[in-house]
C-alpha cells in the first residue's frame, strides 16, 4: 500500500524540518534515486532537531555530511508564521454568560440541576443533633450558694 504521491524522477529531496521518527526521512528520501536514478537530500536541522538527526544516522548507518550554510546566501530575520510566537488569550473568568444562541447551547435537564443535599433522614439528624443556636437558661445549671 502506498503511503503518498508516486512520483518518477526525483532529483532532489529538501527536507527542511528533520522527522521525530527516522523512518519518516527514509520513507521521505527514498522518493529520489529510484529505478538506478541518482538522487540527492538535503536536511536543514537546528540544534533543537541535533538528537532526531543523530537517530536517523543510525538507522541508516551513514554518517549525513554537515556542509556550512553559504555565506552567498541571504539570511531573514523575519520570522515564518510558525516560528512566530503565539499569543493565546486565557480565560480566568468561569462566570461568563454562555451564548445561548449558538446551536451547541442546551439547558440542562430538571434531573441534572438538583444537588446533592444528602437525603432528607442525613438532613432531619444534621437539624437534631446540630450546635444549638443560644447556649441555654445560664442560671439553670448554677448552684446554690450556701449562705
Amino acid at each position: 500500500m502506498a503511503r503518498g504521491l508516486d512520483l518518477e524522477k526525483i532529483s532532489h529531496v529538501i527536507n527542511f524540518d528533520t522527522p521525530t521518527f527516522p523512518e519518516n526521512y527514509m520513507h521521505r528520501i527514498g522518493r529520489t534515486g529510484r529505478a538506478e536514478e541518482e538522487g540527492k537530500t538535503i536536511l536543514f536541522f537546528t540544534k533543537a532537531e541535533q538528537e532526531a538527526k543523530e537517530a536517523i544516522e543510525k538507522l541508516m548507518d551513514y554518517k549525513i555530511p554537515k556542509l556550512h550554510f553559504p555565506k552567498e546566501v541571504e539570511v531573514s530575520g523575519q520570522l515564518t508564521p510558525e516560528e512566530r510566537p503565539k499569543h493565546i488569550e486565557k480565560n480566568f473568568n468561569r462566570n461568563l454568560k454562555i451564548d445561548e444562541t449558538k446551536p451547541g447551547f442546551h439547558e440542562k435537564i430538571a434531573k441534572n440541576k438538583k444537588t446533592n443535599q444528602g437525603g432528607s433522614y442525613r438532613r432531619e439528624l444534621a437539624k437534631k443533633y446540630s450546635k444549638p443556636l443560644t447556649r441555654g437558661d445560664k442560671n439553670v445549671n448554677k448552684r446554690k450558694k450556701r449562705g
